[in-house]
């Protein structure tokens, strides 16, 4: 998101050198960068120019302090007010859905055809079924998409919610009604309402909406969003505003667009907190917003809690703690612990995804690292230890040429890429031994070049 941005500002900093403190004059070629990048970056004009009066007013006369050089100095304005800009200024909570009030609690979701709104409705059950431990039922009042109501059942049952049927004749107002009355009696916390969208704004769709928000009262109505339809989003974002009383905004495909300007300029038109960013396409693709969070990744500064709330998802702690148990004891590290290492690999969303939370000097450090292939090489080891028997999956030293031969048969690759396997297995058994012995510096030491693609 907003690449450019980081871009620019990465060089301008580099220039900026050796002043006391930030004048209009030493200031003024760094906000041109950052007002050419918001403007590329689809950020709506009057927001653009908010936000440089706010920085250029933070800015004038700050001191340079320690070590830091006027370009970092500046840089530090710009994060504080990019925060604000996203919604740091309403405050932490501003962000949380809220839960206050008798249950079932109603969430209506609003926004134009082709958003992604279904999908996002099974998303949000999902997060709310898993990381707010809540009992959800999802309902479709999208009647003139007879595939809506069959996708949202489908990623419903998909994430292990619930799911109220509705059909094409039934009207969108007693969809919602029911399907709350029947929250009610069979005790559930949440109700997502997805709502019939339209390719453009009309008054029947604006007067059918309302129509359903009044007889839901719902606690949440959220406004979701395109990330990638940059000015669009201004004029949608403002008729919505308009017709609903929002409480929030929830902007999908996030990922594929490098721009990014919506997240910006929705923020600044509805006066509503982004509460979640879709970044992926996948159902668990849905993160809480954080405007301080997102405000360090477009600066190029990382989200390092981003990427521990990813392990801490990704990764198995009881089966991790069973393995460190197990080496302690002296147990042996086997195919099946290494298949095992490589699978929470992948479920912490691969390396390409892990990168892209780290601070900016270390996606330049990786860039010599090809992330496809690497993942490519992660899948293919997983597919080699598939093919092996349980026999040589638990003592490896069983496998020579022939059964090399079977294995790389059985896996659809060459006999070189099993040998490649097994030294990279050798390399972790090595490292497992070691961390028995308590030699933890010496196994950090020895890691670099271990795994596929990190040479």
């Amino acid at each position: 998101m907003l690449d450019n941005l980081t871009q620019r500002l990465a060089k301008v900093v580099k220039t900026m050198r050796g002043e006391a403190r930030l004048t209009e004059a030493n200031t003024s070629e760094m906000l041109r960068e950052v007002r050419l990048a918001l403007l590329e970056a689809d950020v709506a004009l009057p927001a653009v120019r908010e936000f440089i009066a706010k920085v250029k007013e933070k800015a004038l006369g700050e001191e340079v302090i320690g070590s830091l050089s006027p370009g970092q100095a500046l840089v530090g304005v710009v994060q504080k007010e990019l925060g604000a800009l996203m919604g740091a200024d309403l405050g932490p909570d501003a962000s949380q859905l809220s839960f206050a009030q008798q249950p079932p609690a109603v969430i209506l979701m609003a926004g134009l055809q082709g958003v992604g709104k279904t999908t996002t409705t099974g998303k949000l059950a999902k997060y709310l079924k898993e990381e707010k431990k809540k009992k959800v039922l999802t309902v479709s009042a999208d009647v003139y998409r007879p595939a809506a109501i069959a996708q949202l059942e489908s990623v419903t049952k998909q994430v292990g919610a619930d799911f109220f049927p509705s059909t094409a004749s039934d009207k969108p107002v007693d969809i919602a009604k029911n399907a709350i009355d029947w929250a009610k009696k069979h005790y559930h916390d949440v109700v997502i309402i997805d709502t019939a969208g339209r390719l453009a704004i009309d008054e029947a769709m604006m007067q059918e909406i309302a129509a359903v928000h009044a007889a839901a009262n719902p606690i949440e109505t959220l406004f979701v969003v395109d990330a990638m339809v940059g000015q669009d989003a201004i004029n949608t974002a403002k008729a919505f505003n308009d017709a609903l009383p929002l409480t929030g905004v929830i902007l999908t495909k996030l990922d594929g667009d490098s721009r990014g300007g919506a997240a910006l300029s929705v923020r600044h038109v509805t006066g509503k907190p982004i509460k979640f960013a879709g970044v992926s396409e996948k159902l668990d693709g849905l993160e809480a917003f954080d405007p301080a969070r997102m405000a360090n990744r477009v600066l190029g500064m990382g989200d390092i809690l981003a990427l521990v709330e990813e392990a801490r998802k990704g990764v198995d702690m009881k089966a991790a703690a069973d393995m460190a148990n197990k080496i302690k004891s002296g147990g042996k590290f086997d195919m099946n612990d290494f298949r095992a290492q490589l699978a929470q690999m992948k479920k912490m969303g691969g390396m390409a995804g892990l990168l892209d939370k780290l601070p900016a000097q270390f996606q330049q450090a990786a860039n010599g690292a090809n992330m496809d292939q690497a993942e490519k090489q992660v899948r293919r080891m997983c597919g080699i230890i598939d093919s092996m028997t349980p026999a040589e999956r638990a003592k490896p030293e069983l496998i020579k040429a022939n059964r090399k031969r079977r294995i790389a048969a059985g896996a659809g690759v060459q006999v070189q890429e099993v040998n490649r396997m097994l030294t990279q297995y050798d390399q972790m058994n090595t490292m497992m031994k070691k961390l028995k012995g308590g030699g933890l510096m010496k196994m950090m030491r020895g890691m670099k070049g271990m795994m596929p693609g990190m040479r």
